[in-house]
């Protein structure tokens, strides 16, 4: 049986550790001959009650960035009390990097280490305090990264993305090592909006702004820690309207072969001021050839956009058709067919394509000089006007070379283009004339070319489509058909102001002007 004899302390138990009281109270005391001291027994157990603290355990570090400053980390670091030491008074924890301050004390677990730096690691030992001494080090923690609010980004440059919309470029701050998810714009410097949906990149698209209004931006990167600090400000910029512009020119006239069609050109991504007045020209028809000793026809005019600050849009008026025994087919916008012609000398000729960047439409066919003196079929926007042949049968001769449909749905709310099938077609080529005897005529390409004659007077090309002018049979030819200018862009929008009554129309959501004749519109 354990001796609980007093141990000559005044009059303080005294035995091995088992021999501890059974039902203590806090402050009695027990002098531990397994150990070789006195101890008392505390909330904590019974712990030594003159000597040194034992090592803290079990020590766990927690991030703690929500709301956190840049560069002003928080940690939460919890751990055990050691046994077998003596009453702590207090602990302290030392974060590695070093910190300022180094340490960070607290009387129990777990205890606040502040001013880590973002996107750095950290490891952290305890040590236990009281009056006889200090504890040595616990183990390390395992490392926990510090993460705060992100750094804030540099502003870059600002420019028109559209009609309501900018584009901001950017360069990112530091993530404050929790990843960024998006970004928020202000115009004011005051009240934030986050970008929706969520972007990350440069440069960020901003929308819904008002057109023509001049805007500066400043910018805040966000993690799920918050919002960095704000950039400074951009530069002004003003969204403006986006623009498809097409342009047709005048088909070419003809006597004998196929007219060329007029040029044909869209363009895209077009920047059209707000409170700035564009010129849309439509550029005329050749004039139809009148037969021998008379007007062998003429080449179509070009169409034209323009307006400040917008480099000129230009197509280039169809080539004329070719005569009889006369000079060849001229170049255009889509080259001229070339003349029926009785003599030998003047077989295979056609016009070509006008040397222009980017091509605005193809080469007119060949004539045959032979029995039968076929002429060949005008060059359309979508393809080369048909050469001459030998055949007899009927509506078999050079047809005109196609227009481009590629832009039909430019046509789909209103009348535009030569609606052929349901699809419409811009710029064909003008069918070559028969010589009025055993050989028929050419039809003109969809898009508004002209057919040839058998023995009569050609077809003039349709108006508004830039077609060209069908071929006579030894007699005049036909005229090219004018051109025309439609601009879009996207959703419901109307103009400040026009001239020359352009018909506007709403179609698949977008809003188109369409110019038949001369006339100004003002965005």
């Amino acid at each position: 049986m354990a001796d609980l004899r007093a141990s000559g302390l005044g009059g303080v138990p005294k035995g091995e550790t088992a021999d501890r009281p059974a039902s203590p109270s806090i402050g009695d005391v027990f002098y531990n001959g397994s150990l070789g001291c006195l101890e008392i027994y505390t909330s904590q157990g019974w712990v030594a009650s003159s000597a040194p603290p034992a090592i803290p355990t079990s020590v766990v570090a927690t991030d703690q960035g929500s709301g956190r400053a840049f560069n002003n980390g928080q940690a939460s670091v919890a751990f055990s009390a050691g046994s077998n030491g003596g009453i702590s008074s207090d602990y302290e924890v030392t974060p590695s990097p070093a910190t300022t301050p180094s340490s960070f004390t607290g009387s129990s677990s777990p205890i606040i280490v502040t001013g880590l730096q973002s996107s750095t690691q950290y490891t952290y030992t305890v040590k236990s305090r009281n009056n006889f001494g200090t504890s040595v080090a616990s183990t390390a923690s395992s490392a926990v990264t510090a993460t705060t609010v992100p750094g804030a980004p540099t502003i870059g440059t600002a420019t028109s993305a559209g009609a309501d919309s900018i584009s901001l470029t950017f360069t990112a701050g530091s993530t404050g090592g929790s990843a960024i998810t998006n970004y928020k714009y202000s115009t004011n410097g005051t009240t934030y909006t986050a970008l929706s949906p969520e972007q990350t990149s440069s440069p960020l698209t901003i929308s819904g702004l008002t057109t023509g209004q001049s805007y500066s931006f400043y910018l805040k990167a966000v993690n799920a820690n918050g919002d960095s600090s704000a950039s400074s400000a951009s530069n002004s910029a003003t969204p403006t309207a986006l623009f498809e512009i097409m342009v047709v020119a005048g088909g070419g006239g003809t006597y004998s072969g196929g007219g060329g069609a007029g040029g044909f050109r869209v363009l895209s991504n077009q920047i059209l001021n707000t409170g700035t007045t564009y010129t849309a020209t439509i550029g005329g028809g050749g004039a139809g050839g009148t037969g021998s000793g008379g007007l062998n026809g003429s080449s179509g005019s070009n169409s034209s956009f323009s307006g400040s600050g917008l480099t000129t849009i230009t197509s280039s008026g169809g080539g004329r058709g070719g005569p009889i025994n006369a000079d060849e087919a001229m170049s255009g916008g889509s080259g001229g067919g070339g003349g029926r012609a009785s003599v030998g000398e003047w077989s295979n000729k056609a016009g070509n394509v006008g040397g222009y960047t980017p091509a605005e439409g193809n080469q007119g066919g060949k004539n045959r000089g032979a029995d039968p003196y076929n002429g060949g079929g005008g060059g359309g926007a979508g393809g080369a006007g048909e050469n001459a042949t030998t055949t007899t049968t009927a509506n078999a001769g050079a047809k005109g070379g196609v227009g481009n449909s590629s832009y039909s749905s430019w046509g789909a709310a209103t009348s535009s283009g030569e609606n052929v099938g349901g699809i419409y077609y811009y710029a064909g080529g003008g069918g070559s004339g028969g010589d009025g005897g055993n050989s028929p005529r050419g039809l003109g390409g969809d898009g508004g070319g002209g057919d040839g004659a058998y023995n009569g007077v050609g077809s003039s090309g349709m108006s508004n489509t830039g077609g060209g002018g069908g071929g006579g049979g030894n007699a005049a030819g036909g005229s090219g058909g004018s051109g025309i200018i439609i601009i879009r862009r996207e959703g419901s929008y109307t103009a400040t102001s026009t001239t020359n009554s352009p018909t506007r129309y709403e179609s698949g959501g977008y809003t188109y002007y369409k110019f038949t004749s001369t006339g100004t519109i003002t965005i």
